[in-house]
C-alpha cells in the first residue's frame, strides 16, 4: 500500500513580492478653480502636507519616490514611488487625496508595474553560449577576460533592476509599451531564441547610451493595460530624444512594438516643484 504523499507547506497569502518592488507612475494636473477658492492658510497647510509626505528621508517613506513637473497639458506633476508593500505606495496617492490639496491635485494618468528581472537578460550559460556561436574560442584569453567581466557584472545589473536607485539626472520621460499580436507580425509566436537575439540587438543600441541615459523596465503584464513600462532619465533633454529614435530602428522594436503616451518631466524636490507649479 501507498503511502500517502504530504503536500509542502503553503507559501502564506502576501502582497509583497517574492523579489523585487512594486511600482506606481502617477500624474497629477492642477485644478486652478479649486486652488483659487482655497482660503491662504489652507493653500499653506496643504503644502507642508505635501511637502511631507512626499519627503524621501521622511520615517515611513516608500523605498523610493521622485517628483517631478511635467511639460505636457495632461498633467503637472509627476510621481513614481517604489516599495515591497503596495500600500506604501498606495499611501502616497491616499495622503495627496485627503490632504489639504486633495481637490486641487487630481490624477490624470497612472501606471502600475513591479521590477523584474527580464527573460532575456542572459544567464552566465547562455552569455558562454552566445560568445561561442559568434566565433570567441574560449581557449581565447579575450574569452575568459569577456566571462569574467560579465560574471562581475551580472549580479550588480540584476540589483539595479529589481531594487533600483534613481539616477543623478534632471530629466525623466515615462511610457508603457506592448509587444504586438498583428496577424503579420507576432511577437508571441516566433521562438524563444529568436526572440532574445532581436532582444540582444536593442540592448546593444541601448549601451551606446551609457553615461548620458539610464533605463529602467517595470513589467505590467496583469497589473495594467500595458504589458511594460519604460522609464528613462536623461543627462540632457537631448539625450531622451536621440536613444528613443535610434532604438526605433531595431527589429524589435520597429516590428514588434506599440507605445502608450509619453509624459517628459523635469526633476525636482517635493518644494520646489510645488513652487514651480505655483502652488
Amino acid at each position: 500500500m501507498q503511502r500517502p504523499q504530504h503536500a509542502p507547506p503553503a507559501t502564506p497569502p502576501t502582497i509583497k513580492l517574492t523579489e523585487g518592488w512594486h511600482c506606481l507612475h502617477l500624474y497629477l494636473g492642477v485644478n486652478q478653480k479649486e486652488w483659487q477658492q482655497l482660503p491662504d492658510y489652507q493653500r499653506a497647510e496643504g503644502r507642508e502636507q505635501l511637502i511631507q509626505l512626499l519627503d524621501p528621508n521622511r520615517e515611513g517613506a516608500p523605498k523610493r519616490i521622485q517628483t517631478s513637473v511635467v511639460s505636457r497639458h495632461e498633467a503637472d506633476l509627476g510621481l513614481m514611488v517604489m516599495d515591497s508593500d503596495p500600500l506604501v505606495i498606495n499611501g502616497i496617492r491616499q495622503g495627496i487625496r485627503a490632504s489639504r490639496l486633495g481637490s486641487v491635485l487630481v490624477p490624470s494618468y497612472s501606471f502600475v508595474s513591479i521590477t523584474e528581472i527580464s527573460e532575456y537578460v542572459p544567464s552566465i550559460e547562455q552569455y558562454t553560449d552566445r560568445l561561442k556561436r559568434e566565433g570567441t574560442d574560449p581557449s581565447d584569453p579575450a574569452f575568459q577576460a569577456k566571462m569574467s567581466a560579465y560574471e562581475q557584472r551580472l549580479p550588480m545589473m540584476n540589483q539595479q533592476r529589481l531594487y533600483p536607485d534613481f539616477p543623478p539626472f534632471p530629466i525623466a520621460c515615462f511610457y508603457p509599451m506592448n509587444k504586438i499580436r498583428h496577424p503579420h507580425a507576432n511577437w508571441y509566436l516566433l521562438p524563444f531564441s529568436e526572440r532574445a537575439e532581436l532582444m540582444a540587438e536593442h540592448a546593444t543600441s541601448g549601451i551606446k547610451f551609457a553615461g548620458r541615459v539610464s533605463q529602467l523596465i517595470t513589467a505590467s503584464t496583469g497589473f495594467d493595460d500595458w504589458e511594460w513600462g519604460v522609464t528613462l532619465w536623461g543627462r540632457a533633454p537631448e539625450h531622451i530624444k536621440e536613444i528613443v529614435y535610434t532604438m526605433r530602428f531595431d527589429r524589435a522594436s520597429a516590428r514588434y512594438a506599440e507605445f502608450g503616451p509619453f509624459y517628459i518631466s523635469y526633476i525636482l524636490p517635493p518644494a520646489d516643484a510645488l513652487k514651480e507649479l505655483r502652488l
